[in-house]
């Protein structure tokens, strides 16, 4: 099957749409934490200047460490709204529910720090805390669509203006939306996302075997929509 990517690969209008989001998270989750912590800005006076490191251990010191912590979380979310957007974006397919998940799974993140036991990468827990919520909103919502419903995905993307596919690549994404969501996951971090299923699996908590099987299943009912193009 040949790979087709979903929006728009434009650099200089994915930069520009990703420093927005990235704004509008940082805004959102201040306001929350404002509510939250008696007026205490995200942006506490008393914190301490950081860049985000890239060694594990340091990260992990400076977001227990009441003086740095906000402002190293502050750089989580510059430094991760982009792929945990596209990763959102490609199973709810709305800009406004994706964005909308974004800003729970960094508050939901922000919220359970204390309980973070520092077992996963910091990202890997991100991207669970990100995939439980779109799941959790998936099946919330109906999200399986059927073949008939799928035909109307075309359309949507069509008038998206993140998307800047063909007729094709649009029919692929109405394909995948057939999908149960679980497996609409799995095939997304696998086809899109370029995922091991090493790390697939260390998010997803399942094993590799059973990934494996659910991705090639996938892709079987995927390339079944395409039957009639043979």
């Amino acid at each position: 099957m040949q790979k087709y990517y979903f929006f728009a690969n434009n650099d200089t209008t994915q930069h520009e749409n990703m420093h927005r989001l990235r704004h509008i998270a940082l805004k959102k989750l201040h306001t929350i934490l404002m509510e939250r912590n008696n007026n205490v800005s995200l942006h506490h006076p008393k914190d301490l200047p950081v860049a985000l490191p890239t060694d594990e251990d340091i990260l992990l010191l400076q977001l227990r460490d009441p003086k740095t912590r906000r402002a190293t979380f502050s750089e989580m979310v510059k430094a991760y709204s982009e792929p945990l957007y596209w990763h959102i974006r490609r199973m709810v397919l709305s800009h406004d529910d994706a964005n909308d998940l974004l800003q729970n799974t960094f508050i939901k993140a922000w919220t359970g720090l204390d309980g973070f036991l520092g077992n996963a990468k910091v990202l890997t827990w991100l991207y669970r805390i990100a995939t439980n919520e779109t799941i959790t909103f998936l099946n919330r919502n109906s999200a399986l669509c059927s073949i008939e419903e799928a035909e109307g995905v075309t359309s949507q993307l069509e008038a998206d203006d993140y998307f800047d596919g063909n007729d094709l690549q649009a029919r692929l994404q109405a394909a995948v939306q057939t999908l149960p969501p679980k497996q609409r996951m799995i095939f997304n971090m696998k086809y899109f996302e370029e995922m091991k299923y090493e790390d697939i699996s260390n998010i997803l908590g399942t094993s590799i075997g059973a990934l494996k099987a659910s991705y090639h299943l996938a892709v079987k009912k995927v390339s079944s929509f395409f039957d009639d193009d043979i």
